[in-house]
């Protein structure tokens, strides 16, 4: 070989240089101190919440005797909607089953009428002379339906049955049950809420109950 610079020398340097551009093209350059790559985290099965399904609301036909006197509760008021109204009550239904095993006097007083809450809060006093508790849980309101109603001046009626999967369960001092179970049992109730349509009040107040 003559003097000069091997060109092998040349060709082997070419392909080094090029072959150290491609990889640092792919891989990156590294600056500074770079925390090493966050291991992949597996995520953990997650238990899906299950979402008791909205309950069954009945408006009775129009053309119904049931439907006429909502007509009419309307013509005094024209801001009553049925659909609306059964929405109401089944909030007023969970707040005052739950308010009245929790004993909570001021809510019952301001959602049932007088003689209605005259009843509850005996109840509760019998039950506190006791010295027992009541654990109430309204798992789900399977359906809400409205099968009576009635008008008379302004003052209008409004029956609702009520189907609700609950726990109700009372227990003694000492924690021991006295009455009913920890388990979840369908139940009936058949609720009237009452309301003077010309009254300022907007509050439609539960006048009677019993259970079917």
């Amino acid at each position: 070989m003559s003097g000069g610079f091997p060109l092998d020398l040349i060709l082997f340097g070419m392909v080094a240089a090029f072959l150290v551009l491609r990889l640092r093209s792919v891989l990156g350059r590294r600056t500074g101190f770079e925390r090493p790559p966050a291991p992949v985290a597996v995520p953990r099965p997650v238990e899906a919440e299950v979402t008791p399904a909205p309950a069954r609301r009945g408006v009775p036909d129009a053309r119904g005797p049931v439907g006429q006197a909502l007509s009419r509760i309307r013509g005094v008021d024209p801001s009553f909607d049925a659909a609306a109204f059964l929405g109401g009550a089944e909030g007023a239904f969970r707040m005052i089953v739950e308010g009245f095993a929790a004993g909570n006097r001021p809510l019952l007083r301001d959602l049932l009428s007088e003689e209605t809450y005259a009843g509850f809060e005996a109840a509760i006093a019998d039950r506190e002379s006791r010295s027992e508790r009541q654990r109430t849980e309204i798992r789900e309101v399977r359906d809400a339906s409205i099968e009576a109603a009635d008008l008379r001046g302004t003052v209008a009626d409004v029956t609702v049955r009520f189907v609700s999967d609950q726990v109700n369960l009372t227990t003694d001092a000492e924690g021991k049950p006295v009455a009913g179970t920890d388990a979840v049992t369908e139940l009936t109730d058949v609720w009237t809420f009452q309301r003077d349509l010309r009254s300022e009040d907007p509050t439609w107040k539960l006048v009677a109950t019993r259970s079917a």
